[in-house]
């Protein structure tokens, strides 16, 4: 098992956000974290990656990283994407990819051509600031940058917020590709199509703890999840 949560809980100040949180992924295991704003989605990565003080166990491999500083879990290959498409903007493109860089000493499986590749629009754009891209196309930098680091599993947070729908379909085929590769991902996303179309299993979340979990096939074939915890 790659990634185990066990009876996860995190607060703001005296608010209880996270009140018993289990979760696991498996190594090339794509499980995505469903539910509406509010519930506890984003603070769950946050505590995973340290940016948020956790109580309760976090493994990665194996090992407990439950309250480690974030760039210690960085280095054990734990990858996250947060939502806010942080990007160094006085930076170009090119050299926003090569800070995602933790190891010069080996290859990883990805390179800074493959993302050029698949990107024509951080190709062309390559030498350019990335302050001037549109939102996107930050989008894409910040998960390609956090690629090179060649995380075993990536944590990626609200991916397709506000995008137009072409970007969105880009995102989703730049997931599913992360996926080829035997990445695992861990997706918190709202738009249900794409996690539905590259999920092995998903999670949905409600009021701070897990109230479903299973296949996409089982979560369509659940109503009454849907109705209480997802739709709007």
């Amino acid at each position: 098992m790659m990634l185990e949560v066990r009876d996860l809980h995190a607060y703001y100040g005296k608010r209880h956000i996270l009140q018993g949180v289990d979760m696991q992924i498996d190594a090339g295991e794509v499980v995505s974290l469903l539910g509406r704003n509010g519930v506890g989605r984003s603070t769950t990565v946050k505590a995973i990656m340290g940016e948020v003080r956790p109580q309760g166990s976090i493994k990665f491999k194996g090992t407990d990283i439950a309250g480690l500083p974030s760039y210690k879990i960085a280095h054990f290959g734990l990858g996250y994407v947060p939502e806010h498409r942080d990007i160094f903007p006085g930076l170009t493109v090119r050299q926003n990819l090569m800070l995602g860089i933790k190891d010069t000493t080996r290859a990883g499986k990805w390179r800074l051509e493959d993302m050029l590749d698949m990107f024509p629009n951080l190709a062309a754009r390559a030498d350019t600031a990335a302050g001037v891209l549109s939102g996107g196309e930050k989008q894409m930098l910040t998960i390609c940058r956090t690629l090179m680091g060649d995380p075993e599993l990536v944590m990626i947070d609200e991916p397709t917020e506000g995008l137009a729908p072409i970007i969105v379909q880009q995102v989703g085929d730049l997931l599913a590709e992360i996926a080829r590769r035997g990445v695992a991902i861990l997706l918190v996303e709202q738009k249900l199509s794409i996690a539905m179309q590259i999920s092995h299993r998903v999670y949905v979340m409600g009021h701070g703890r897990m109230v479903f979990e299973g296949t996409p096939a089982e979560l369509k074939a659940n109503e009454a999840v849907r109705k209480e915890w997802l739709e709007v």
